[in-house]
């Protein structure tokens, strides 16, 4: 790609285990993932979704596909996260217009099931615990093993671990919520400007993710949503595959490999997969989306290759499928199109 102008940047926070842990504490401990795949309360259907290269096709129940609320945007899957010793799972992140924060939706794809689970950021005042929302858009979510990478836009992005999965019980004051799980950022990759950056830098803009394990080591993905007079740069940052940890440069920051103006107007999207980028775009509420597959910089564009309001993308090897998610209301799919579709 290209190289790291001066000011784009991310430093890691101190961790929240203290904050997790009083939380912890006080719902009874922490819960195994195995134990939210049994109790998974919501039921997905099978569909059909407009889009030239759309081969499969779910939809939420019906209070989700018509919630004007919470809005879904990225998705991951076990696949990315290299979890073989779970069922095929997605998840997808939604954010909240009514100030509610973010939450992510854990699909067993077998079953069709789903459960909602709220992200929030843990507190711990004067020895109480509490929680606050986590109010992000979640453009785009990333699963690497016990890590969940959530976009936050130009602060960066948020890290939960999903063994800090939290049950709250009946009767406790956090059921406030109305969420029967939680799960708590654990730390943050935050933006940070940096002495002596030319003014000109923009802050790198955290739009959406996706996990590059073709490389050595695996790269974190991330591309700038803009319009035609932004910036829509595509950043690399490499990734400890044993860790799941940002690389850091001698100072203690992590610094990506940058390319400008690598991706169209309104993307939305990005992964990589057989050494081709695959990037979504949005054309409103009415009209199918387009899929551009090729280098930064340099891609082709498939007219209406995804149905409308198309967002994040995650690719999942073993089965050479490119999965996405749609946002508007009513026209709310979880699709799979097949990643040699876009060969011709």
């Amino acid at each position: 790609m290209g190289g790291t102008p001066a000011g784009v940047r991310l430093s890691r926070t101190a961790e929240n285990a203290a904050q997790i842990d009083a939380l912890a504490r006080a719902v009874g401990g922490r819960v195994a993932l195995p134990t939210l795949l049994g109790d998974l309360n919501r039921r997905a259907r099978r569909g059909w979704a407009p889009g030239l290269a759309v081969r499969r096709a779910l939809t939420w129940d019906a209070a989700d596909r018509r919630d004007l609320g919470w809005w879904p945007q990225g998705i991951t899957s076990s696949a990315e996260a290299g979890r073989s010793d779970v069922p095929p799972l997605l998840l997808v992140s939604w954010y909240s217009k009514r100030q509610e924060g973010a939450r992510i939706s854990v699909l067993d794809l077998d079953t069709r099931r789903y459960r909602h689970v709220l992200l929030m950021q843990p507190t711990l005042e004067d020895g109480v615990p509490g929680v606050a929302p986590l109010s992000v858009h979640a453009g785009g979510i990333v699963w690497d093993g016990e890590h969940l990478h959530v976009a936050a836009t130009g602060r960066g992005f948020h890290t939960c671990r999903i063994d800090d999965l939290l049950r709250v019980p009946d009767g406790s004051p956090l059921a406030a919520s109305g969420y029967r799980y939680l799960l708590p950022v654990r730390y943050s990759y935050r933006a940070v400007p940096e002495e002596g950056a030319d003014e000109g830098v923009e802050r790198l803009r955290f739009s959406f993710l996706s996990l590059d394990r073709e490389t050595s080591p695996p790269a974190l993905v991330v591309g700038e949503y803009g319009n035609r007079s932004q910036t829509r740069r595509l950043a690399r940052f490499a990734v400890d595959p044993e860790t799941q940890t940002l690389g850091v440069d001698p100072d203690g920051f992590s610094r990506p490999d940058l390319a400008a103006e690598a991706l169209p107007p309104r993307s939305q999207g990005v992964v990589v997969a057989a050494g081709r980028h695959y990037v979504t775009t949005s054309h409103g509420p009415t009209t199918p989306g387009s899929v551009h597959v090729g280098g930064p910089g340099a891609l082709r564009r498939f007219r209406w290759a995804a149905p409308m309001g198309p967002e994040d993308l995650t690719w999942w090897p073993e089965t050479d499928l490119l999965w996405s998610v749609t946002e508007h209301p009513h026209k709310r799919w979880i699709y799979a199109m097949p990643r040699t579709w876009f060969d011709r």
